[in-house]
């Protein structure tokens, strides 16, 4: 039976008509207005009830669907999915506890947002698993061949990578693909040039392998190719420099590769967060332009979930090689379980249309997100990833402002954290993603109240 939303529209309120369709529909879900199983509305019925634009109904309905409130059913209609309400905490506190265990909103970046219901792409990928028996005997260093020749098959599809399956090898994620490959191919004393500011990961593998770190700048493109120097190894973020969101141009991605053919350094590419793409298709990969000295680092942990911890590193055959038979005696790679579920979402396309409507869903966060930030300072990094940038005036001090939003319930990373030695203006690393859209919106709100105080 098809079910009447109780919904309303406030054309005076700041919030985009869809967006309170959107929140009121996840409300009435929550208090138990609206069901699973309930048949929703068409878009057509529902605009022509609200006297609102069908493309704000279908806004509002690829909102919930992204989000994982929403199902399509072909030749059926849209239902509200098996979303189980979450019962109001049971307050045990006493008046005069302090509020240091209240919940607080996150807007750390490089997490996506996780659904409160698994979707039936998810579903079907681990059914299939449950019916498989495992292999016999201990499977193979370098990956699930199947799943090395599906890996293969889409980094030649999204990121222009030409490989096979012997150029690709399965990995924990993106941190351990790097370690993996410091520890193979690099000695203590090496020199490894690292962006500045840059991934504190990247900065403690290096160290914790007993490296010279050479603190590179970046600039409004990523990396300044000219400000290298000598090293064995250049560990770069091409697609979306992380944290300020520079996008390395052909010119200077050419550069860099010259370099490291005349200097014989091995380029190390973390293609961290390249599906979501805001403006135009991504660049391809760094790794296109010369296989034998680049390494392409990919992952899943911004298009799915970084609790899976799986990803999967494109390098030349012979370096592949070396990496499996190092893991071959180490025993040190993803098991069998998660491999098998990874290949049959790439199979069945569940990897697509989570990017799909990722990126759905960002497009919407990272429009507010910047609409409601840009009066405090300059925003960068906002046309890719999950995360934004702002840029606060030379007289900020990031790291007092982001203790005083979580002090106020918001967890923010000052951009102070992200640099060693190479100065520059301080400001906020917001990540956009990981919250419900009602939080964010209550996120950003807090931290504009701590900004306009400064």
């Amino acid at each position: 039976m098809q079910t009447s939303l109780p919904l309303t529209i406030d054309r005076a309120a700041g919030l985009p008509l869809h967006l309170q369709l959107a929140e009121q529909f996840r409300a009435a879900v929550l208090d138990g207005r609206l069901q699973a199983g309930h048949r929703l509305p068409s878009t057509r019925d529902l605009a022509r009830e609200l006297g609102v634009s069908r493309s704000v109904t279908q806004a509002g309905y690829d909102q919930l669907h992204a989000e994982g409130w929403i199902e399509g059913r072909t030749g059926a209609g849209t239902f509200v999915t098996d979303v189980v309400p979450l019962q109001p905490a049971v307050r045990r506190r006493t008046q005069h506890l302090p509020d240091a265990d209240a919940k607080l909103l996150t807007l750390r970046p490089g997490i996506p947002y996780i659904a409160p219901t698994p979707d039936p792409g998810w579903r079907r990928a681990w059914r299939e698993v449950s019916t498989q028996s495992p292999p016999g005997g201990y499977d193979d260093a370098a990956g699930l061949p199947a799943l090395r020749a599906a890996l293969a098959d889409h980094v030649a599809r999204v990121r222009g990578i030409a490989c096979g399956p012997e150029n690709v090898l399965v990995t924990n994620g993106t941190v351990h693909g790097l370690r993996l490959l410091l520890t193979v191919t690099r000695q203590p004393g090496d020199r490894i040039a690292i962006e500045d500011p840059g991934y504190l990961n990247a900065v403690v593998a290096a160290r914790d392998h007993r490296l010279e770190i050479v603190d590179v700048p970046v600039d409004e493109d990523g990396l300044q190719v000219g400000a290298l120097t000598d090293a064995a190894a250049v560990y770069v973020t091409p697609s979306h420099q992380y944290p300020l969101g520079g996008r390395l141009p052909v010119a200077r991605r050419n550069e860099l590769v010259r370099w490291a053919r005349r200097t014989g350094s091995l380029l190390i590419e973390d293609d961290y967060d390249s599906e979501f793409r805001y403006d135009v298709a991504p660049l391809p990969a760094l790794a296109q332009l010369d296989l034998e000295l680049v390494v392409h680092l990919g992952t899943l942990s911004k298009t799915l979930s970084p609790a899976l911890r799986l990803g999967w590193l494109v390098a030349s055959e012979a370096m592949v090689d070396r990496l499996a038979t190092f893991r071959a005696d180490s025993g040190d790679w993803p098991g069998w379980p998660m491999q098998a579920a990874m290949l049959a979402m790439l199979r069945d396309g569940y990897l697509d249309q989570a990017v799909r409507r990722g990126r759905r869903l960002y497009a919407d966060r990272r429009t507010h997100t910047c609409a409601v930030l840009s009066p405090y300072g300059q925003v960068v990094g906002q046309d890719a990833g999950l995360h934004i940038t702002l840029l606060l005036p030379d007289d900020a001090d990031d790291q007092r402002i982001a203790a005083a939003a979580r002090e106020a319930g918001v967890v923010v990373a000052p951009l102070s954290e992200y640099r060693r030695t190479v100065p520059g203006p301080p400001g906020l690393v917001i990540g956009y993603a990981t919250p419900s859209t009602s939080d964010l919106h209550r996120a950003l709100t807090i931290l504009t109240e701590i900004l306009s105080r400064r």
